[in-house]
């Protein structure tokens, strides 16, 4: 037998959650550093996957297969595509910068305490979110993957309200009670959407009789497992109103927002960056692949909830006065381009929403990042409450202008490319959505460039003179982010390489091709 690699990816973090729990309350600090080598160590493996991994190869390579719940047909089967491959790179890659810049994030706030372990539990659960996360970019059993789409919302609703903001303007009750809601909000819209995908994930295993994706794709591709038009659009349904909840789309989109601005900065990082990743991953893998007649019936709508969600999210990040909640509504309006590149049905726009994902992942995390370090330092998240910060910090305003640059996606810096590649797919297939989708570029230079100027420039405002420029842990977390930006966005053939290959796949299950452009004969 094969050394099972993608079980160790995911095994390593979990395992290393439950040994960073048990570290003794009063040694915080081996604690941060154990989570932060387990975090490396994982990284290091998904680096292998990710090597290992052959483009031209096998739809789904580095499979695993054993029994699991063998009377109702459940496996533990386990396979990663060029898209899988990408995000769980992806996710690897973010989380040892999701604990270095949550470093004392954690700690508590009596610094002779000894009888509780915040900070341990801090850790732990987003090791543990880091295992589940990467276990559902490769499970290929469709029951599996529900129960881990299901199970790291537990970890998470502990970290959003167990663990929140402390710069939230507001008295302690009224900042416990906000917090309280953002959680509740948060599970409450996911275990809804969950719960409608339960019921269609047992109406597929009725109709087609097994949970194994890469045996139901096979039967629907031989003809040899039939579903009903109705049947198939209402089991499409039910996928995709849970992914679109976690995605996040209009308007299944408010309880972002809220768990954005009342988490701790990391933890928002972690909810946009990685795993609200997986229902726009899932929408390919599982939509498309097994309800492709269905998917396309749908397109129309999904379409036009997009550019609603482009144009919305992006208005109101324009209006927004809070630093995080408006990086939150920009996130929204990106989320948006994603989905309407998925659902144009293009190899351009497929490929192109692929990669928005894992470029949305490095440039979010590189602004949010640096945004929790200002305020950090300023106790507030208004922008109202900044100015001429590039004056007393100005390594701290560049990092920020250049996270803030590749948000609105200028050309050189990596989203960018796959802004284009979506554009480009929308265009060629449904050129009046492709016009209405520009809007939201407009506007993302907007709320950017207005965001900067108003914090960062200007004359220096009360209680921002003495504010000191980031220290060595904090370029730590930027100055590598920003590389990757840069380096993707003048060469990404790292990824589209990757990522192609799995697009022509899914480009396949739904028997589309890319429409050929007319050109006009020569008189």
């Amino acid at each position: 037998m094969s050394f099972p690699l993608l079980t160790a990816t995911a095994a390593l973090p979990a395992i290393g959650a439950i040994a960073t729990a048990a570290v003794p309350a009063a040694r915080r600090t081996a604690a941060k550093w154990l989570a932060l080598g387990v975090s490396l160590a994982t990284l290091v493996l998904a680096g292998v996957v990710f090597a290992r991994f052959e483009p031209g190869g096998d739809r789904y390579q580095l499979t695993e297969s054993h029994a699991w719940i063998a009377d109702f047909g459940v496996r533990y089967e386990l396979g990663v595509d060029g898209i899988g491959v990408a995000l769980l790179a992806l996710t690897a890659l973010l989380i040892p910068f999701v604990i270095l810049a949550g470093w004392h994030d954690a700690d508590p706030l009596e610094t002779n305490s000894s009888r509780w372990r915040p900070t341990q539990g801090f850790f732990a659960l987003i090791l543990m979110v880091e295992a589940m996360v990467i276990l559902s970019f490769v499970a290929t059993d469709v029951f599996l993957f529900y129960i881990l789409f299901e199970a790291m919302l537990i970890p998470m609703y502990f970290l959003i309200g167990g663990f929140g903001d402390r710069a939230h303007a507001g008295s302690d009750e009224n900042a416990a009670a906000q917090r309280s809601y953002a959680a509740v909000k948060f599970l409450l819209y996911n275990l809804a959407g969950g719960l409608i995908m339960l019921a269609a994930v047992i109406g597929l295993y009725v109709v087609a009789g097994s949970f194994s994706l890469s045996e139901i794709a096979e039967a629907r591709a031989d003809g040899s497992l039939e579903m009903a038009t109705s049947t198939e659009r209402w089991l499409f349904l039910g996928f995709f109103f849970a992914f679109a909840v976690k995605a996040p789309l209009w308007p299944l989109h408010t309880w972002l927002p809220n768990a954005m601005g009342e988490a701790t900065t990391p933890v928002a990082v972690l909810i946009t960056a990685v795993v609200d990743k997986v229902g726009t991953f899932a929408m390919l893998r599982f939509c498309l692949q097994l309800f492709p007649e269905a998917s396309k019936w749908a397109t129309p709508v999904i379409i036009v909830l997009a550019l609603i969600s482009i144009v919305y999210g992006a208005l109101l990040a324009v209006g927004q006065r809070d630093i995080k909640r408006l990086i939150a509504y920009a996130s929204i309006s990106h989320f948006g381009f994603i989905v309407l590149g998925i659902f144009a049905m293009t190899s351009q726009g497929q490929s192109g929403a692929t990669l928005y994902m894992v470029n949305h992942g490095l440039s979010t995390a590189a602004l949010m990042l640096v945004a929790g370090f200002l305020i950090t330092r300023r106790g507030s998240r208004l922008i109202a409450d900044y100015g001429g910060v590039q004056k007393v910090a100005p390594v701290l305003a560049g990092t920020f202008l250049i996270g803030g640059l590749a948000t609105l996606s200028l050309p050189g810096l990596a989203p960018f490319v796959s802004e284009f590649l979506v554009l480009v797919g929308v265009f060629s297939a449904y050129p009046v959505a492709g016009i209405i989708a520009t809007v939201g570029i407009v506007l993302a230079a907007l709320y950017v460039l207005v965001l900067y100027q108003r914090t960062m420039t200007g004359p220096v405002r009360e209680g921002i003179g003495g504010m000191p420029d980031l220290k060595v842990r904090e370029l730590a977390v930027a100055l590598p982010l920003i590389a990757l930006l840069i380096f993707l966005g003048v060469f990404p053939k790292p990824v589209t390489d990757v990522v192609n290959p799995a697009v022509q796949h899914t480009m396949h299950d739904v028997q589309k091709k890319d429409p050929q452009p007319e050109v006009e004969a020569a008189k």
